[in-house]
């Protein structure tokens, strides 16, 4: 075994192993080399979660002779100079955020240098790549949350990496405090009445979901409450104690439901919506647009940076007010309502119809007139968009983390906007997808990295394409 590079002390199931580096979910990885009954070398790879590059840990391995393990760190030998102590009581269990042990700064230089590799790897300067901006007070940034219930009731999130253990709500430091006081009401209104939670594996049980949503801007909460049997008979008391509890002690719950959902998946989706309180929507505001949020409309959970995201969209695609714009994958019209007032004309292009419907209404909500919203994927939309619409000087596209894809993209190529204008939630699937535009003669000037989810891995991109005719 002598000279094996990377040689980690035996001590039976006992390694000590340094971290080279961070996988996708944001664990640390590291490589072992063990010998095998035949006294030939074996490489081990380690995920360790809670580690930071360049540090040297012990780990238990259970079944060492594998090829691929998972081990939580027993002891931190040599710490990263970045290293902090997490803020959050259930840090070491919750699977939310997991670079809560990574000071800030570290993180944003991390997120910084993944969307420089993700662009080198595909043959662009990373020297385009901005710093990542990142947050003043990183803490209590997210509208939204979603809380489960356990078998027996109580109220809290997801272990990590195991969905089928939940862990008890004490408190969040993402998500707005009022928030977390609104949940933890109703976890003890579930409490008082003895209510049980949806078990999974056995797909009986009354609770199953708690969604909470705030607007910063409007201060209008919405709580809704996934349960697989309508708030009426045995039911209709515990429900208007809690319309009386809620109202009480929280006026600005603006939207109180009850959601059916009898589905296996677990999913918070809905059948039948049972309003006990107010209304079945609550007002939201970004950038002096007013828009209505339902239970199931897609919006920015973290405010303050998607603000910059927009402003952001906009110093870069420089609208004007004589051009055609598309916006690809527009949702509720984020990116649509303060553009489609600085350009002439803007064509929205989404999937999900409840979502275009929105966009529709908030349209109108704020005066605008000069859109046209189509309720179709990607690729068939933007034909049918060219056709009726002509070809837009201005893009700008959105997509999930999975990316537009090739096909979208070369239809983006073909159609020659002057500027594209990408927001993108996923570094290597935008990395993937901008490669589709070069053959068409775009050029990219600029990529800035925006922090939406502080002590997580993900980071969120602007990015800036024009056509060198």
């Amino acid at each position: 075994m002598e000279g094996v590079i990377g040689l980690a002390i035996l001590q039976g199931e006992s390694l000590v192993t340094e971290i080279r580096g961070l996988d996708a979910k944001g664990s640390g990885q590291a490589v072992v080399w063990r010998e095998n009954e035949l006294g030939n070398a074996k490489k081990l790879k380690l995920t360790i979660p809670r580690t930071l590059p360049g540090e040297k840990v012990r780990v238990t391995v259970d079944q060492p002779e594998k090829r691929r393990r998972k081990a939580l760190p027993d002891e931190i030998l040599k710490a990263h100079p970045e290293r902090v102590v997490p803020m959050c009581p259930h840090f070491d269990r919750c699977g939310g955020c997991v670079w809560q042990h990574w000071a800030y700064e570290g993180q944003l230089k991390q997120k910084t240098a993944h969307v420089k590799e993700a662009i080198a790897t595909q043959g662009f300067d990373p020297a385009l790549v901005r710093d990542t901006i990142g947050m003043d007070n990183p803490w209590h940034y997210r509208n939204k949350m979603e809380f489960t219930f356990a078998p027996d009731g109580s109220l809290g999130l997801h272990e990590q990496g195991n969905f089928r253990k939940v862990i008890p709500l004490e408190t969040c430091l993402i998500a707005g405090k009022e928030m977390v006081d609104g949940a933890m009401e109703v976890a003890a209104w579930v409490k008082e009445h003895g209510l049980k939670g949806y078990d999974k594996d056995a797909h009986e049980g009354l609770l199953r979901h708690l969604m909470v949503r705030q607007s910063f801007a409007t201060g209008e909460m919405m709580l809704a409450l996934f349960a697989t049997k309508a708030p009426d008979e045995e039911l209709a008391e515990a429900a208007r104690d809690l319309a009386a509890r809620i109202t009480g002690k929280f006026p600005q719950v603006k939207s109180l439901l009850w959601l059916e959902n009898t589905d296996w998946a677990d999913r918070t989706q809905a059948e039948k919506t049972h309003v006990l309180s107010g209304r079945d929507f609550i007002y939201d505001e970004m950038g002096g647009y007013r828009y209505r949020i339902w239970f199931d409309t897609f919006f920015q959970t973290n405010p303050v940076q998607a603000q910059k995201l927009v402003d952001l969209a906009l110093e870069m695609g420089r609208p004007e007010k004589t051009e055609k714009m598309i916006d690809l994958f527009c949702g509720v019209g984020t990116f649509s309502l303060p553009f489609a007032d600085r350009v002439g004309e803007l064509a929205g292009i989404e999937i999900v119809e409840t979502s275009i419907e929105s966009a529709k209404r908030n349209a109108k909500d704020n005066g605008i007139s000069n859109t046209y919203f189509l309720a179709k994927d990607a690729r068939k939309g933007i034909d049918e968009v060219l056709e009726s619409f002509g070809n837009p000087e201005l893009l700008l596209l959105d997509p999930p983390r999975s990316g537009a894809g090739g096909k979208v993209m070369r239809k983006i190529g073909r159609a020659k906007p002057a500027r594209i204008v990408y927001v993108s939630c996923n570094p290597d699937t935008f990395a993937t997808d901008i490669k589709e535009l070069e053959p068409f003669g775009y050029k990219l000037t600029a990529v800035q990295p925006v922090d939406l989810f502080p002590h997580t891995v993900h980071v969120e991109c602007v990015a800036h394409l024009v056509l060198d005719v």
